[in-house]
């Protein structure tokens, strides 16, 4: 998505390494059974300080995982060993190490954990080659890490069997049975595929060869977590472009949300459907706008160029269509990542929680919203000029937290008793004159 610069990439990866793996011996566990968390609050955030997460109440948890930070060779003194289909791989346990303390902290605490899945280009030949689309390689054997994100290797036979190898690695790691390392309820595939050229990218493509490749990715996640979960859930991953492509003068860099969707439900339907669901990015038109009740590209009807807070509603209404369902029922909806800017003022620090007021209340009002995770925990400064953070961050860093802003005590609050208290007074802000008034008649 246009000014996210590497905001969704550049946390989460803390360097803690917490030993080894107890499971390298690539036995499965038996099948997890248990249904799906019903937290009592949709509060959620890509979290960075995981005790203070905890202590905002959140219910929760998105976290990046980039695979090709668990490739491995046999020959690596850290290398666990997985079979897979007769064949037998090796996944790094540092790196994972560096994740089971972030998953193990937030589920131990009572959080649903989202793992956020990325195929990131590292520039070396063994892991591109095998981890990334070859279309995104092109002739140089490695990728030239001009993009940040990339599709998923489906296209060689190797591809597939390592992208199958290291789901089932993960799956059984953080949702079987056991799960000593943390329990992972949420896999979201991917991220903002629709703008593939910037966030999935795969080089030029058209609709059909860019749904084509991600069906296959998003069904071998979800073919690999059944072997660990019954319940487990996959997730497609879309930012806010509804009708209108984010590159609509350029259709093979970018397609229409409503037309991957639509798609790909054809397609898995026509391959066996299966239930995926749906993560969804309804930031503001302009990122560094904050009136979200008053964003022009979102007016509230059915062809709308783009979903953002201002008609979520639409995305809810869309999705009970008959075709996008699972057995009869629509699949679940989750708002993965949405911030809301803020300048360096009292003013425009105000304005952001009422964004946040005003996203809250509108979620409240869609039951289909089963989470709202809040991106980010803390500014960023390597985020184009976005200052979306409910803390401020230290002057100089990256994102050291330096001190809450508004934002942070009306998230706290949100979900609590003491909402209301807090909430009413960012109102006059939005121009409304009651919160009812979020969604439209």
């Amino acid at each position: 998505m246009t000014f996210h610069s590497r905001r969704a990439l550049t946390i989460c990866l803390l360097t803690a390494v917490l030993g080894c793996w107890a499971w390298g011996s690539g036995m499965a566990q038996t099948q997890d059974t248990q249904g799906f968390p019903k937290p009592d609050s949709i509060k959620g955030l890509q979290v960075q300080m995981v005790d203070d997460a905890i202590k905002l109440g959140v219910r929760h948890g998105a976290i990046n995982f980039a695979l090709n930070g668990m490739f491995a060779t046999q020959d690596q003194s850290d290398a666990a060993k997985w079979d897979s289909d007769g064949k037998t791989y090796y996944f790094s346990k540092s790196y994972l190490a560096n994740i089971d303390r972030q998953v193990k902290t937030l589920s131990d605490a009572g959080l649903v954990v989202y793992l956020i899945i990325l195929a990131m280009p590292t520039g070396n030949r063994a892991i591109d080659s095998l981890v990334i689309h070859p279309e995104a390689i092109g002739d140089r054997g490695s990728s030239d890490r001009s993009y940040t994100v990339a599709a998923s290797n489906v296209q060689t036979q190797e591809g597939q069997a390592w992208l199958r190898a290291a789901s089932e690695y993960l799956a059984d790691r953080y949702s079987g049975k056991e799960a000593p390392h943390g329990r992972v309820w949420g896999w979201i595939i991917g991220n903002e595929v629709n703008s593939h050229h910037m966030w999935h990218y795969r080089g030029p493509s058209t609709l059909e060869a860019l749904v084509d490749d991600y069906e296959k990715i998003v069904r071998i996640s979800h073919e690999s977590l059944r072997k660990s979960s019954q319940n487990a859930r996959v997730y497609l991953s879309l930012d806010h472009h509804w009708t209108q492509a984010h590159t609509p003068d350029q259709p093979t860099k970018s397609v229409p949300g409503k037309d991957l969707i639509d798609a790909f439900a054809k397609l898995a339907k026509e391959r066996g459907d299966f239930p995926w669901h749906l993560a969804y990015h309804p930031y503001h038109s302009n990122l560094f706008r904050v009136d979200l009740w008053n964003d022009p590209q979102a007016p509230v009807r059915a062809d709308t160029p783009k979903i953002t807070f201002r008609n979520l509603e639409i995305l809810c209404e869309h999705m009970k269509r008959p075709e996008l369902l699972w057995k009869e029922n629509p699949r679940s909806i989750i708002l993965s990542e949405q911030g809301f800017h803020s300048q360096q003022t009292p003013q425009s620090e105000q304005q952001q929680a009422a964004a946040y007021a005003y996203a809250w209340e509108k979620c409240q009002r869609l039951p289909m919203i089963d989470a709202f995770i809040y991106h980010r925990h803390v500014d960023h400064s390597q985020e184009g000029g976005l200052r979306l953070g409910l803390w401020r961050n230290v002057q100089g860093s990256i994102a050291d937290p330096d001190s809450p802003k508004p934002i942070y005590e009306l998230f706290l609050r949100a979900g609590t008793p003491q909402w209301r208290q807090s909430a009413e007074p960012l109102l006059p802000i939005t121009g409304l004159s009651s919160w009812d008034q979020v969604i439209s008649k």
